[in-house]
């Protein structure tokens, strides 16, 4: 009998994209998909046990306070459950290391970053520890708040199961923090090395680009999301949500070969099919 696939999407404090990201769970396939407050977390009225799938969506988590997801960082790291549950930190840790899977969009992106779910290379003292933080998601090059569409290139040999078989992506990016930043050399150099970047903004040839505006941001090597080691934890700047049906597309009715199905849809559907296995 397959696996059951439950996703709970978290919300709240500014977050801004939860129900497209719940529509794109339901449309790949999952059982159930619960949207919920991160204070119904802390204060008991429902655990991570029992979900198979943790979204974190785009927005603009405590209005960016401290930086983007930094004060969303300190409440999950600090915080505890009500009626002795202990800190929320600890919970995460819990499920991620039964094998459960964690996918964090734009300002989700941010937060995985700054919780250090992701790179969590081994280079790192901390590898393995939720409250290690070894890479971060700075202000653009620009210095402006970018919304448009890019080519994103996908590493086939990288560990990601949300990125499995796929080559290329187009796919809306709104952010005006997404420039990738490694804590040091050896972390920058661990994630080359075990493929840690699946995906890459690319230029009009598919290949990796640190130009603008094919990279809206300037991380170096055209880095737009990171995972970790296991695979199981990713976290992207990009928006696949939001690029779930033809129609979503900004040339939708001049470009008539478009599949019905969009492009960001595989992402989730990657997901499902990792967790029904």
């Amino acid at each position: 009998m397959a696996n059951a696939v439950n996703v709970l999407v978290v919300t709240g404090n500014g977050t801004n994209c939860e129900r497209e990201t719940a529509h794109a769970a339901r449309l790949a396939g999952s059982d159930r998909v619960d949207v919920r407050m991160i204070w119904d977390l802390l204060a008991g009225e429902v655990r991570l046990e029992g979900y198979q799938l943790l979204c974190l969506p785009g927005g603009f988590l405590d209005g960016d306070d401290l930086g983007a997801a930094k004060a969303a960082a300190i409440r999950w790291r600090y915080a505890r459950v009500a009626d002795g549950g202990g800190r929320l930190v600890d919970q995460l840790a819990r499920f991620i290391e039964a094998g459960n899977l964690v996918l964090g969009i734009c300002n989700g992106f941010q937060l995985m970053a700054k919780l250090g779910l992701v790179p969590a290379t081994a280079s790192s003292s901390g590898a393995g520890d939720v409250a290690a933080q070894q890479a971060s998601v700075g202000v653009n090059d620009s210095g402006r708040f970018e919304d448009r569409w890019v080519r994103i290139a996908v590493d086939p040999e990288s560990p990601c199961v949300f990125t499995r078989g796929l080559t290329s992506l187009e796919v809306g990016v709104r952010h005006g923090e997404g420039k990738v930043i490694f804590g040091d050399e050896a972390t920058a150099a661990a994630v080359e090395a075990g493929h840690l970047a699946p995906v890459r903004y690319a230029a009009a040839d598919g290949a990796p680009t640190e130009d603008y505006p094919a990279n809206p941001n300037g991380s170096a090597g055209g880095i737009a999301g990171l995972c970790d080691p296991t695979g199981r934890c990713f976290g992207l700047m990009p928006h696949p949500e939001a690029f779930t049906h033809r129609t979503n597309h900004p040339r939708w009715t001049r470009q008539p070969d478009l599949p019905e199905e969009g492009a960001g849809l595989a992402i989730f559907k990657n997901a499902v099919d990792y967790i029904r296995g």
